[in-house]
């Protein structure tokens, strides 16, 4: 599990869904990162809503009720022209996809320092932030 700290944390989408998980360890440690107080951008609730409702099958209303406790969790950031180009450049410099590019420059974008993530370069540094896997021991 990963260690609570001072640090500003951002969460990836892919994180969050391991609430939903059947994997309880998984699911412990994504419930443990989000009672943090994390951060999130409008783009990570925009994924979760289309993987829980294409994906997971959910209906609206589960949907609308798991979205809402995400961002009374979260610190829910917006995703700014300014971290749009800043994605750019990072996908561009490090070979993310958009989308992983965008998550990286909204997280700088907010001030934080890790971004915890299933999916990118666990412990790479890409400008002020930290890419962690919370389930890499």
């Amino acid at each position: 599990m990963p260690r609570m700290s001072a640090e500003r944390q951002f969460l990836d989408t892919n994180v969050i869904l391991y609430v939903l998980s059947e994997d309880a360890a998984k699911a412990g440690c994504a419930e443990q990162l989000l009672a943090g107080r994390c951060v999130v951008s409008v783009q990570v609730l925009n994924e979760l809503a289309n993987v829980m409702l294409r994906k997971l099958k959910l209906d609206w209303a589960a949907v609308g009720e798991i979205l809402a406790t995400v961002r009374g969790l979260s610190e829910v950031v917006p995703v700014t022209v300014e971290a749009h180009l800043a994605g750019l450049r990072i996908g561009a410099r490090y070979g993310y996809s958009v989308y992983d590019s965008m998550i990286i420059a909204a997280a700088t974008d907010a001030g934080c320092d890790v971004i915890w993530s299933e999916d990118m370069q666990s412990g790479q540094r890409i400008g002020t932030v930290t890419l962690r896997n919370p389930f890499q021991r």
